[in-house]
């Protein structure tokens, strides 16, 4: 079993920049791939980036190429999500998830999930 938490969560205003961290209980499984997720009030749950963690391969979705960056610490079992010039289209909550890494990304089924954090991006 692991258990993931994710942290750094806030009130940030629109261009601003915030890092998300999730630490994972112990030793992650080095097949594993690493993701965040996203989801606004009303909506469904939205895929935003995930990492592989032996070789560091990511994936973004592309509503956040080019402002959002995923990069894990294998000695400290982090992975973190950091978020620049954000939108108020970015407000959700976070959710931070692992599971077996699998090509493609689209078919990796994430077995373990956090708490989720809030981000929020004002106008």
């Amino acid at each position: 079993q692991v258990q993931l938490v994710e942290s750094g969560g806030g009130l940030v205003q629109a261009r601003g920049s915030l890092r998300l961290s999730c630490a994972a209980s112990g030793r992650a499984f080095s097949n594993y791939a690493m993701g965040w997720f996203r989801q606004a009030p009303g909506k469904e749950r939205d895929f935003v980036a995930a990492i592989s963690w032996n070789i560091g391969l990511t994936n973004y979705a592309d509503s956040v190429k080019g402002r959002f960056t995923i990069s894990r610490d294998n000695a400290k079992n982090t992975v973190s999500l950091q978020m620049n010039s954000l939108k108020p289209e970015d407000t959700a909550v976070y959710y931070c998830a692992a599971g077996p890494m699998r090509w493609p990304w689209t078919t990796i089924q994430y077995d373990y999930w956090g708490q989720g954090t809030q981000v929020t991006v004002s106008s």
